[in-house]
This record gives C-alpha cells, sequence and structure tokens, in this order.
C-alpha cells in the first residue's frame, strides 16, 4: 500500500502514547487512523511488552521470522516509536518538552505510578493546563482496588461476562480475544474526542480516568440491565440469547449455521420453509416471550427440522426469503469473504523488515464520507523514530540527539 494522504479528521493532533499492551495502544492507533500524529514512547532496549509476545512474528521478504509479534503489530499502526529513559532526569525533560507541544497524553501505569518522575497528570497540569490526559488502568485511579493491577482475563472474571459466556452446565469461559481491553480502547478514544471538543471550546485540558473494570461493567449492557431489573441472576444460554429465541447456531447435514429471527414474521417465514408450519400456532411458541420461556422445547423440534438439510440449503433459501441467517466462519473464512474483501477490512503495507512483500493488517471499519482514514505507518520498530522525531517535534540538532544517545536517555 502506497503512502496515503492524511486529511482525516485528527489531522494536525499531536498525541503522546506512553501506554503498553492492548487498551491504550489500541485507543492511540484508533487516533492515528482518524490522522493524529502518534508518538509511541518505548523503553530503550526493550520496548512494548508485546513485541516480545510471539510467536507468530512478521516474516521478511526471504520468509525469514523477525522479532516483531503479531499481537504487537494489531495496536500500533500510524505511529512512530520513540525510546526515552524517563527514570533519568534528562529523560524527564525530554517528555515534559514533548508534552508541552502535544494534544493528547495516554498512560497506563501503575495508579501513581509517574508522580515520581513528574509525569503525573497534576504536575504536568499545573504546566500544561490545555494537555488532555488519559489514564488507563485496571481499577481506576480511586477506589479499594485502586493499586492493584488489572489484567484482560482477571478482569473478564470479576466482570461478569464469564458467568455468562460458554454453555450452561460448562465451566465460566472468556471470550476469545482481550475484549475487556479492546473496549476499554474504545472507551478511551470516545473519551478524548469529547474532551479535545471540551478543550476547544475554551475548557481547557482535563484528565481521564478510564478503568478495565468499569468499562467492563458499562459493557454488559442488556445483560447486565435485565439483572438490575428483575434482580434474577443471569443464566448463561452457551450460544443463545437471553432475550431473544430462536437465536443461535443450528444443526444441518454438514456443519453448523446460524438463525437470528427478530420477529413473528421472520419466524413464520422459518417455520414454513423448515416445513413445520404448525410451530408459529402452538401457544407455547406464537410470541417471543412464549419462546424464550419454553426454549428448550423449541430448539429440539427446529435442530431437527434443520440436520436433515445442508448448510447451503438454509443459507440460501432463508436469504432470499428475508430471514436472517449466517454462516460459522473460521478466521481464515473470515478474510476470504467477499463482503469483507469489497469492504477492505484486509490491507496490506510497506515494513522495512518485509520488502516487496509487504505485511497484511486489519483494516479499520470506520467509514468517512469525506475524511477517509489513513495508512500512513505501520507498526514502528523499536526506537526507529528517534532522530525524526526530536528534529520534527522538538527541532533538536544532530549533535544533541547523539548526546542523548550516547548518555543512554535514548
Amino acid at each position: 500500500m502506497k503512502e496515503q494522504k492524511n486529511n482525516g479528521p485528527l489531522s494536525g493532533i499531536r498525541v503522546l502514547d506512553m501506554s503498553r499492551i492492548l487498551a491504550g495502544p489500541s485507543s492511540a492507533q484508533l487516533l492515528g487512523d482518524l490522522g493524529a500524529d502518534v508518538i509511541k514512547i518505548e523503553r530503550p532496549g526493550s520496548g512494548d511488552d508485546t513485541r516480545g509476545w510471539g510467536p507468530p512474528w512478521l516474516k521478511d521478504d526471504e520468509g525469514k521470522e523477525t522479532r516483531e509479534s503479531a499481537y504487537y503489530l494489531c495496536a500500533n499502526r500510524n505511529k512512530r516509536s520513540l525510546t526515552i529513559d524517563f527514570t533519568k532526569p534528562e529523560g524527564q525533560k525530554l517528555l515534559k518538552e514533548l508534552a508541552s507541544r502535544a494534544d493528547v497524553l495516554i498512560e497506563n501505569f501503575k495508579v501513581g505510578g509517574l508522580q515520581q518522575y513528574g509525569l503525573d497528570y497534576e504536575s504536568l497540569h499545573a504546566q500544561l493546563p490545555e494537555l488532555i490526559y488519559c489514564s488507563v488502568t485496571g481499577f481506576g485511579q480511586t477506589g479499594p482496588y485502586a493499586k492493584n493491577p488489572g489484567y484482560d482475563f482477571m478482569i473478564q472474571g470479576m466482570g461478569g461476562i464469564m458467568s455468562i459466556t460458554g454453555e450452561p452446565e460448562g465451566e465460566p469461559m472468556k471470550v476469545g480475544v482481550a475484549i475487556v481491553d479492546l473496549m476499554c480502547g474504545m472507551y478511551a478514544s470516545v473519551a478524548i474526542l469529547g474532551a479535545l471538543r471540551h478543550r476547544d471550546q475554551g475548557g481547557g485540558g482535563q484528565h481521564i480516568d478510564l478503568a478495565l473494570l468499569d468499562t467492563h461493567a458499562a459493557w454488559l449492557i442488556n445483560v447486565g440491565m435485565n439483572y438490575l431489573t428483575s434482580g434474577e441472576d443471569p443464566l448463561r444460554y452457551g450460544n443463545g440469547h437471553a432475550n431473544i429465541v430462536p437465536y443461535q447456531p443450528y444443526p444441518a447435514s454438514d456443519g453448523y449455521f446460524i438463525l437470528t429471527i427478530g420477529n413473528n414474521v421472520q419466524f413464520r417465514k422459518f417455520c414454513d420453509f423448515a416445513e413445520i408450519p404448525e410451530i408459529p400456532d402452538d401457544p407455547r411458541f406464537a410470541e417471543n416471550q412464549d419462546r424464550v420461556k419454553n426454549r428448550d422445547a423449541l430448539e429440539a423440534i427446529i435442530s431437527r427440522a434443520t440436520s436433515v438439510q445442508s448448510k447451503a440449503h438454509w443459507l440460501e433459501g432463508l436469504k432470499k426469503l428475508g430471514v436472517p441467517c449466517g454462516p460459522v466462519n473460521t478466521v481464515p473464512e473470515v478474510f476470504e469473504d467477499p463482503q469483507i474483501r469489497h469492504r477492505e477490512m484486509e490491507i496490506s503495507m510497506d515494513h522495512p523488515l518485509t520488502g516487496d512483500s509487504k505485511m497484511k493488517m486489519i483494516g479499520n471499519p470506520i467509514r468517512y464520507s469525506e475524511t477517509p482514514v489513513s495508512y500512513r505507518n505501520p507498526p514502528p520498530m523499536l526506537g526507529q523514530h528517534n532522530r525524526e522525531i526530536l528534529k520534527d517535534w522538538l527541532e533538536l540538532e544532530d549533535n544533541e540527539i547523539e548526546r542523548l544517545s550516547q548518555n543512554e536517555v535514548l
């Protein structure tokens, strides 16, 4: 993919990404996709922890493995890497100078961890009142758990999602991706955009305090609201839906397909096609509330009917009738899907290590009509842009950059 012009809605916004792992980096990547100039601040010599979270590793143009992990690559596009040892006074001074030229700073250090370096919100806000400072932690800046570390898997357990995921009689089950981190990153992006709007209206900068556990509780959404409304502990329904039936995978003669029926018209169309036309008139299944109450009986009837025909029979026939249904794709099938390809959800980018073979990445799903996202920079190698950034942001001379390097500040 050739270098793209940046006319995104955040063009001109400067972001210091001092976060690691996934929540903060994914938020910063989204801001970068929208046009922001994102500088990834990393530890000299090691960098973001996820650089070592392989295999798999990016392969070079000869097919040999590099030391750039797929995990790191997933959340660090559209950034430039700058290594700074801010445990040293010169490193702290350098970071403060960068912050003075930034609009946003994102960090995910433990609560109070940056205070000793004068890089906490209170210290920087006193000097830089326009700076938007976003802190991402496991449990937030306040409360009885504030000092505790928080990790995606831990929060999936604490936040309730594992209690409602998996088969009814099976063990608690986590989601297959780090959904806690990712959703917290999404909330962080929204919060930053709101804070930028507030600042641009004359309100100044502010501190954004985001917690993995808080955001997890928020995205329990309808299941959480079911509990708050009824007082009843939500059950695990496997692949079923707490409020809609039928709404889950069903067996075909050669695998599974998904049925997502949302109203009585769709339900009757399905039953007619499945050659069980009497079912919608059965009082046990006439309305969705009846179907939810008698889900076990209905699922057994539907499963017997669907198991005698192929996936293609159901998918092709039901789509013609306007009955919502879909396949159960593997990950390779997702990226081979014609709709995914048409929407360019798989992209390729140049990378210094891959030569002409390029690297593949997951595209951004946002489609603006006037200010499209752009893919300008592949995930950077550690310290790749040290000299470039210090010249660009701080206008440092070569001899000063060399001195910082020799003093192991960079």
